[in-house]
């Protein structure tokens, strides 16, 4: 557990979150008044249909954009008037964040870029332990090839890799298995369990594929910068029927 984590069982709260882009004249409400909890140790696919928020949410509850009003907590701490170098060291501690365009360092190897986020926490680096979750994720034969050696799937790995090798207290993903094929998505999926159930870190993920949120404990849905629906339990035929309904 780094400092700054607590023992609270609530790992992130928002509310009345609201979250606007543009101009007075072109003004888009991304998301609008919304109230979620997440509790510490669970995993929550987050869906709903193109334009309905689902990126914005993960990026204000992850610290990475200002909300236009409203509070996002994670455990006891209000991220909405943390300073930057405030929001900067929570990123580095106890907040993991894969991307959809995996963000590589492009003159790094695999393995340096997994190391990156340890060494910028000032952590001493473990290279058996960057090496280890390289392995989990199927590349133990890349640990020294730079991304434009990879493809985009293993790309995405070292990405994954690079989120957990930290073993942050909240971990946000944006389309985790996107551009992974079926087997190695299935890989990806057991890893985040596993992570989930052995250390009580929280899971928070967006995707659009109702057979990765049945791997979820809940999905919640989005629309029009609304939640307007969650789901515990959930089946690949119970969030696919969500889904249809909410894109009819």
């Amino acid at each position: 557990m780094s400092q700054g984590q607590t023992l609270t069982s609530t790992a992130v709260e928002l509310h009345d979150l609201v979250r606007e882009y543009g101009s007075r004249q072109a003004r888009v409400r991304a998301l609008d008044g919304v109230n979620l909890r997440f509790d510490r140790g669970s995993w929550t696919a987050v869906m709903g249909p193109s334009g309905s928020g689902k990126s914005t949410l993960l990026h204000t509850a992850a610290g990475l954009e200002r909300p236009t009003s409203g509070r996002v907590l994670h455990g006891d701490r209000d991220l909405t008037g943390a300073t930057e170098r405030e929001l900067t060291l929570m990123r580095r501690q106890d907040i993991g964040f894969v991307f959809q365009n995996f963000n590589l360092l492009g003159a790094l190897t695999a393995e340096q870029n997994v190391a990156l986020p340890l060494r910028l926490a000032g952590h001493k680096v473990s290279m058996s332990d960057v090496r280890r979750a390289l392995v989990a994720l199927g590349l133990g034969d890349r640990l020294r090839h730079r991304p434009r050696e990879l493809s985009g799937g293993q790309q995405q790995r070292v990405a994954i890799a690079r989120a957990m090798v930290t073993r942050p207290a909240v971990l946000f993903a944006d389309e985790p298995t996107g551009a992974l094929d079926s087997r190695a998505a299935r890989g990806v999926l057991a890893l985040l369990r596993s992570m989930v159930d052995s250390t009580r870190q929280t899971l928070i993920m967006v995707t659009h594929d109702p057979a990765v949120a049945a791997s979820a404990d809940s999905v919640v849905f989005l629309s029009d910068g609304r939640v307007v629906d969650r789901l515990t339990r959930p089946t690949v035929h119970l969030v696919a029927d969500r889904l249809a309904a909410l894109e009819a």
